[in-house]
């Protein structure tokens, strides 16, 4: 697999979000500089995203949205796609499971796991929600390589290496706590207050502007 930075990959994953509303609003083709509008970025900079593609656009009629969508889905995703497990079905696990349900096809929350027993052996949200004690064996079964934490700061690392020693090797984690991985596996961290307290910071600059 060509190795990529992970700002590509995220902006990539915007282009696709972009596209598939372009799409849907029955847009035909699109322009290196109209996808660059969008995403709040430099034509240059969609141009060079997208040379990790197999697929090129013309100067006269630019990019033809569904082939690109498709280029971008044979690059982003696994030809057989990719099982996730959420850890933690509190009030955001809940919307978490509800928000991804269909929504790629190649990349489904197929588990969720608590501890509390008013959860578990049941589906919550289209998705069933095992215990935590089976956790390994299910991670296992269903080949998961991608883990949500959504459960509390104090549990989080708890969770985190379970899901590490179970065969995971990338976390996403919305709990407000830092957590530590080893370098095989790759965490990316959530914090919704800081990105609201960044927002409130700048926008109070704006208005005194």
């Amino acid at each position: 697999m060509k190795k990529t930075s992970a700002k590509t990959i995220g902006r990539l994953s915007l282009y696709r979000l972009l596209l598939d509303n372009l799409r849907r609003d029955n847009g035909i083709t699109v322009y290196s500089h109209e996808l660059a509008a969008a995403a709040n970025c430099s034509a240059a900079q969609v141009r060079r995203d997208l040379m990790s593609l197999d697929y090129a656009g013309s100067p006269v009629h630019g990019y033809r949205i569904t082939d690109l969508i498709e280029s971008i889905d044979n690059f982003l995703d696994h030809p057989q796609g990719q099982s996730v497990a959420l850890v933690g079905v509190g009030n955001l696990g809940r919307a978490i499971l509800s928000y991804f349900r269909g929504r790629r096809p190649k990349l489904s929350i197929v588990a969720a796991f608590d501890d509390d027993e008013h959860k578990i052996n049941r589906v919550i949200n289209g998705t069933w929600c095992y215990p935590m004690a089976d956790l390994r064996k299910i991670v296992k079964e269903k080949n998961i390589l991608v883990g949500v934490i959504t459960v509390p700061p104090n549990a989080a690392q708890t969770v985190a290496d379970q899901l590490i020693e179970a065969g995971v090797h990338g976390l996403l984690n919305f709990a407000p706590a830092r957590l530590k991985a080893p370098p095989q596996v790759y965490l990316e961290d959530v914090d919704m207050t800081m990105s609201l307290e960044k927002v409130a910071y700048f926008s109070r600059l704006r208005a005194e502007e």
